[in-house]
């Protein structure tokens, strides 16, 4: 009786896990105060733009680099991502700047490809694709799962029990927006989910407030408020020329715009931990 009542208490609840997780990708500490920011183009479109993409972030003081080479899009004729290539080309980033690497899996089958990646990130329309979920839970990689656009908190915490119940520890959990009836904005940022799944898990919590509103001239206003609510650290998108973006260009900041949200993002910061 004793091993069933066990196996009734998630992993992912402080029940069995009181303390926070620290999450570590490369030297970047994630949860437990140590505040991280993933900024980086929504797709790897170049060799030119991804290096310039990643000198700029870095200057600013990112964290992390992020980078699509896999592209799930809602149509199949629009781009698809550079794949391989484009993994080749976060790399060489890496390489360059010493940032570590978030890419979004989408099969199993090319783990093999994402050997050097630092952080494998699970995306929203793959927060229920259990097969994936297993199978970056028995890695020993950072895995960034991101809420589905209809996903309750239970749903999203019980996708993170997919992946540390095949011995993965390492599970950052990523708000990014719900699908709700305002089409203002691509999606509706819950804030709320910031402390709410703080409170029932140990596990680090981010905020993506580029999926969620899909409008630059937003980004850092709800950046701020996820912060402030207590998120662990943000993912942000970044692109040298928003208007000639391959995708989600209209949601993506300019280098000179990220810069200057990561002076307040910092102030923010520093003030909450004072």
């Amino acid at each position: 009786m004793e091993e069933i009542r066990y196996k009734e208490k998630m992993l992912y609840s402080r029940e069995l896990h009181p303390d926070d997780t620290i999450v570590q990708a490369g030297e970047v500490s994630i949860g437990r105060g140590g505040f991280a920011v993933i900024a980086g183009p929504c797709s790897v479109e170049s060799e030119s733009q991804i290096m310039g993409i990643a000198e700029a972030v870095k200057e600013a003081g990112a964290d992390m680099l992020r980078g699509g080479a896999y592209k799930p899009r809602t149509s199949p004729y629009d781009f698809q991502g550079l794949e391989a290539e484009g993994i080749k080309l976060l790399l060489k980033a890496k390489q360059e700047t010493g940032l570590p690497i978030v890419s979004e899996i989408m099969d199993a089958g090319n783990l093999d490809l994402f050997e050097d990646i630092d952080v494998l990130q699970i995306g929203a329309r793959n927060m229920q694709n259990f097969a994936l979920l297993k199978a970056v839970g028995q890695t020993d990689k950072p895995v960034l799962i991101k809420r589905g656009i209809s996903a309750t908190y239970q749903e999203f915490l019980t996708a993170a029990e997919y992946v540390l119940s095949e011995g993965n520890p390492n599970v950052i959990l990523c708000e990014r927006g719900i699908r709700t009836f305002e089409t203002y904005t691509r999606s509706t940022m819950d804030i709320a989910a910031v402390p709410v799944l703080k409170r029932l898990s140990h596990l680090p919590v981010l905020a993506d407030p580029s999926h969620a509103c899909g409008r630059s001239e937003l980004v850092g206003s709800l950046a701020l408020a996820a912060t402030a609510a207590g998120a662990d650290g943000l993912m942000i998108e970044v692109h040298s020329d928003p208007k000639l973006a391959l995708s989600d260009g209209r949601q993506s900041l300019t280098p000179q715009q990220f810069a200057e949200l990561m002076k307040k993002i910092r102030a923010l910061t520093g003030a909450l931990n004072a």
